[in-house]
């Protein structure tokens, strides 16, 4: 039996203008699996990756053909609510990206915008149970209405995870989390990262080859807008079938 295809492309090109940036991608993304998508710069990664919550929709010139499938539903439908379609998918960028709130308010904003929240001790529970899933909730507990900007860079990210997770998303995007963090706040992250996959399904687009060892599941390698090789992540490391593959992870280009 196949596993559950949580996210699926078929055929799907992008565009930015009259520039290809992705071709013919057709790749199955499973439920409650951490995939990695590695490739050089400008290889289509973050595209890819940009294109499962829409938010290119808001770059000038972006156009798709084929389809992107969340549950097998074409995402790019015109019947689609791109609001609640990014509500179900969370997004987590390569630089901390804090709010210039409080640390409570940061993470109750999404709670309030989209109304899911009964009342003031409701809404703290919520808080504190995505401040607890991102294992942050021991270093802020006393300081909550500190500014975010208070904090670490590594806390800062794990911040924007809680952030991401408190309206419950159903799928985690990561654009390079760990890139602009010191190797403890890395390892801290990787950690929260299998973690959280039991409830999420979790992209993560990554430069860090032996950080797509050790967190995926899955491993895609993209090229020049390509799809070169997909499989587990395991095989793709030590035995990938493409000589590209095999080129880019030993480090001989890219």
């Amino acid at each position: 039996m196949e596993e559950n295809v949580k996210i699926e492309a078929k055929d799907f090109f992008a565009y930015y203008g009259n520039k290809v940036a992705l071709k013919e991608i057709n790749l199955k993304i499973f439920a409650n699996k951490i995939t990695a998508i590695i490739g050089p710069s400008g290889c289509g990664k973050s595209t890819f990756l940009r294109s499962i919550n829409r938010i290119n929709d808001l770059v000038d010139g972006f156009n798709i053909t084929g389809t992107l499938s969340i549950d097998g539903k074409n995402i790019y439908d015109k019947d689609v609510d791109v609001i609640n379609l990014r509500r179900r998918v969370g997004m987590v960028f390569q630089k901390p990206n804090p709010f210039p709130k409080s640390i409570f308010e940061n993470i109750a904003y999404g709670l309030k915008i989209h109304k899911m929240y009964k009342n003031y001790d409701d809404l703290y529970e919520k808080v504190e149970s995505a401040l607890r899933e991102a294992g942050l909730w021991y270093e802020v507990r006393d300081e909550l209405n500190k500014s975010a900007f208070d904090l670490s860079g590594g806390q800062q990210q794990r911040l924007c995870i809680a952030r991401a997770i408190v309206i419950k998303p159903e799928i985690l995007l990561m654009d390079e989390p760990t890139a602009s963090l010191d190797p403890i706040s890395s390892a801290k992250i990787e950690e929260l990262i299998k973690v959280l996959k039991k409830e999420y399904t979790i992209v993560i687009v990554t430069h860090n080859m032996q950080q797509a060892a050790r967190v995926s599941d899955m491993t895609a390698f993209f090229m020049q807008g390509v799809m070169v090789e997909y499989d587990e992540t395991a095989k793709i490391f030590t035995r990938p079938q493409n000589e590209l593959t095999e080129q880019y992870i030993t480090g001989r280009f890219g």
